[in-house]
């Protein structure tokens, strides 16, 4: 019975990770009632990485991807990127993002995150932002670890509709609607 009982658990483990690769040991431990001694054993079983590998090694994958921009340009970690369709980045809120008077983030940075992870999923050479529509929830303070998920939902011509939602731990923080053009290069001659 508890052999039946750790197949499940490890195809619970291996499916959180799949929606939500960036759980601590402990949050998962958390989530399947566990030791994070039992998850840290599991995930060694498994050959599953601990999270700041699984991290890292999402990272490399996905900026060796990029086309319409530099890494370098991308605000955040850029952790999963599927040209034309997805992308994910995370970002954590330092000290110097927000407001020295409250500790909240400042606006911009949320939205360079998300904006600069529409511009990375064109599969483009160049892009810039057509339209931007923006919707800011709730405030977000310094320390906090922010989950950008971009997703083209529509292509028409050169241009890219594409949604992003950016979560912190709990809830949605922000969420914008962008429309991406993409360049011709003849447009630069």
């Amino acid at each position: 019975m508890a052999r039946v009982q750790k197949k499940i658990r490890q195809e619970q483990l291996k499916e959180k990770l799949l929606s939500t690769p960036f759980f601590t040991d402990e949050e998962l431990a958390a989530y399947l009632t566990v030791s994070v001694q039992t998850i840290r054993l599991d995930r060694l079983e498994l050959g599953i990485p601990e999270l700041r590998e699984r991290t890292k090694q999402m990272a490399e994958e996905a900026q060796n991807k990029l086309k319409t921009i530099a890494s370098s340009d991308v605000v955040g970690d850029l952790i999963d990127l599927e040209l034309g369709k997805t992308g994910i980045s995370l970002m954590t809120v330092t000290p110097d993002m927000v407001f020295e008077k409250n500790k909240v983030a400042r606006g911009h940075y949320i939205f360079a995150q998300a904006n600069s992870l529409a511009l990375a999923i064109i599969d483009a050479p160049m892009a810039v932002t057509g339209v931007a529509n923006i919707k800011y929830k709730i405030a977000v303070h310094e320390g906090e670890k922010l989950v950008s998920k971009a997703e083209v939902i529509k292509k028409r011509g050169n241009k890219y509709f594409i949604w992003v939602k950016t979560r912190n731990d709990s809830q949605e923080v922000f969420r914008a609607k962008f429309i991406m053009v993409s360049l011709d290069h003849e447009l630069h001659k």
